[in-house]
């Protein structure tokens, strides 16, 4: 009886062993699908905020008239203001543009334009058109800087202005830069009296 209790018990065991083994099989192959999944979402998780960011950005750009994209809120003299020597907003686009090339181009690992010298870009760029089209030119940069991304290179160490930061902070710090701008050149935007057009589209 104690010997059949025993082999009862030893065949009780196995089967919980061998349920145990399964179980944890499932949970190494689940946890391998989650870890796949997530990574795979990396790239559309930051495009998402890159094609907002940008439809925002140009047709902000390409609302102002040509006629003002030289303005600066300094040249309304409000009182009780600080304005002196800020950028104008056409300025403002240049310079955007121009952290977008760096920043982006970090990521790939490509060379900058020649011409660009300083962070508010090219001086030989200065019609809207071109202006526009300077800008478009960056914002491609970045969508084949975020294609490039992967669970495996996201986290890899670049050298950016005397430090070192992973790609990943640089495609975030990238598109936290692009939006400080838009910001401004909404107020710019709206002291010229022209409702920014992603206003008029979210309402």
């Amino acid at each position: 009886m104690i010997k059949q209790t025993r082999r009862k018990f030893a065949t009780t065991f196995k089967a919980i062993d061998k349920t145990r083994l399964i179980l944890f099989g499932l949970f190494i192959f689940a946890r391998s699908v989650c870890v796949a999944q997530s990574s795979v979402s990396l790239t559309p998780a930051i495009e998402r905020q890159f094609n907002k960011i940008e439809s925002d950005i140009l047709s902000s750009a390409n609302a102002m008239p040509e006629e003002k994209f030289n303005f600066s809120p300094e040249s309304l003299n409000i009182k009780n203001t600080n304005f002196k020597g800020v950028r104008t907003f056409a300025g403002q686009i240049m310079h955007l543009a121009t952290d977008n090339i760096f920043i982006w181009s970090a990521i790939t690992g490509d060379s900058v334009r020649a011409d660009i010298r300083e962070v508010n870009g090219p001086t030989t760029i200065k019609t809207k058109n071109d202006i526009l089209e300077y800008l478009k030119s960056s914002f491609a940069i970045g969508r084949r800087a975020i294609a490039a991304l992967t669970d495996k290179n996201a986290m890899d160490m670049i050298e950016f202005r005397w430090r070192k930061l992973s790609r990943l902070d640089l495609a975030f710090y990238a598109l936290t830069h692009a939006n400080e701008h838009y910001g401004q050149m909404v107020v710019y935007l709206r002291m010229c009296g022209i409702i920014p057009p992603p206003t008029i589209n979210e309402k």
